[in-house]
């Protein structure tokens, strides 16, 4: 298997290896989790509904515990748009594995780490040359948080509906996407959160942010999980116009976006706006969990320098391996991986335009409108013929592909969806 195989299946799916490997998974797991429907849609006579089990990837196919060969168009939730398995990423890893597998943070710094920082510093755009490193796409927006109240200082942040910054206490309240998310731990999350419609009129965020107390205007520059849609044009640049007038900072969250995924390095700078802060994660890494906040000098320097203990800090900052993988990943960000990604993007919006769809979104980020069929039923129908989609709202889906996928892969993706639409 070379990474674009076509999807091959030797078991219906799920299969009796994932199956009873979830079994497992339904013992130890906290429910909460891992949908798992099996064993009570057969009770009620309906189709099995448990998920397959993966046990590798390569390029855009990933093989289930049962054999079965699948083709990826989710990248494992954006990751991997380099490829599962990038080789130079791979060897970037087990070159690193080979030195040194992790160092100490704050304390000392390894050489890995600042090669990162360097790299990074060189791919954004100036001035954002300052970071501060975490695992997650959440670690990067809470460090934009409490970056933006340390500069201004002030507590109150200015979000959008529809918008997903991860799912961790700290910035929890910032996410408009599922109030049920949220809802539960209310009494322990951000009090200061203002929201808006995405895409709203100049008018409203103008009000918001006169009323005071706002230090943070936080956006998608294209909302992902909220929807896929992107920014309404000029509307970056009539935020980063406010921000300055009202004396906010301004924080693009380009974990889903950014490092290439829109066929830009970073979607916001190519709309011609740069943030006080940009937030990375995701594809960085190549497979590996690695995020960053990245801001000026002048703004990073309001954190103040170390006194001996760090103010925002964790026992896996700079992971060696992970910052070994997210060069790696700059390296072919450097390269031709943009152009790449927009050849991709426009065969696949060619093949899936030539049957009736219409698409939405920039580069291999893409929603597929289905014209009123459900969202959900579509993807499980599709992964049991061999595809892994996500749903993008509730009648599209949505589409992140690794820029590995070949023409005969969309073109049999097409008519498959096609087919089950």
């Amino acid at each position: 298997m070379d990474g674009t195989a076509l999807p091959h299946l030797l078991t219906a799916l799920p299969g009796p290896a994932s199956r009873a490997r979830v079994d497992v998974l339904a013992r130890h797991e906290c429910p909460a989790v891992t949908a798992r429907r099996a064993r009570r849609a057969e009770a009620l006579g309906a189709a099995d509904d448990d998920p397959i089990v993966w046990a590798e990837a390569l390029g855009s196919n990933v093989i289930d515990v049962d054999g079965n060969v699948l083709v990826d168009l989710t990248a494992g939730f954006g990751v991997a748009l380099v490829g599962h398995r990038h080789p130079r990423v791979v060897d970037a890893i087990r070159a690193q594995s080979d030195r040194l597998l992790h160092a100490m943070g704050d304390a000392w710094p390894d050489a890995a780490r600042i090669d990162l920082l360097e790299r990074l510093a060189s791919a954004l755009p100036a001035p954002l040359s300052v970071m501060l490193l975490g695992l997650s796409g959440s670690d990067a927006v809470d460090g934009a948080v409490k970056t933006a109240v340390l500069h201004t200082g002030r507590h109150g942040v200015l979000a959008f509906e529809g918008a997903y910054h991860g799912l961790a206490l700290g910035v929890l309240g910032l996410q408009g996407y599922k109030a049920s998310f949220s809802e539960p731990f209310r009494p322990l999350i951000h009090p200061a959160v203002r929201r808006l419609p995405y895409g709203a009129e100049e008018a409203d965020v103008d009000r918001v942010l006169a009323a005071g107390g706002i230090g943070l205007i936080l956006v998608e520059p294209m909302l992902g999980r909220g929807g896929t849609l992107p920014a309404p044009p000029g509307w970056l640049a009539m935020l980063r116009a406010l921000a300055d007038r009202h004396g906010a900072l301004l924080a693009f969250d380009e974990v889903l976006t950014g490092c290439g995924r829109t066929g830009t390095p970073f979607l916001g700078p190519a709309e011609g706006v740069v943030p006080d802060l940009l937030c990375v994660g995701k594809a960085l890494g190549g497979g590996l969990p690695i995020s960053a906040c990245a801001g000026s000098p002048a703004v990073m320097a309001s954190w103040g320098p170390s006194r001996g203990e760090a103010l925002h800090t964790q026992t896996f900052l700079g992971h060696p391996p992970g910052c070994a993988a997210a060069v790696a990943v700059l390296e072919l960000l450097a390269g031709d991986l943009c152009e790449r990604v927009g050849d991709r993007g426009s065969v696949l919006r060619a093949a899936l335009g030539a049957r009736g769809f219409a698409v939405r979104g920039r580069g291999l980020l893409l929603a597929v409108e289905l014209g009123g069929a459900d969202a959900l039923a579509t993807s499980r129908a599709l992964m049991r013929r061999g595809w892994l989609t996500l749903p993008a709202d509730a009648h599209g889906l949505q589409l992140t592909p690794p820029v590995t996928l070949s023409d005969a892969q969309i073109e049999a993706f097409a008519t498959t969806l096609a087919g089950v639409t």
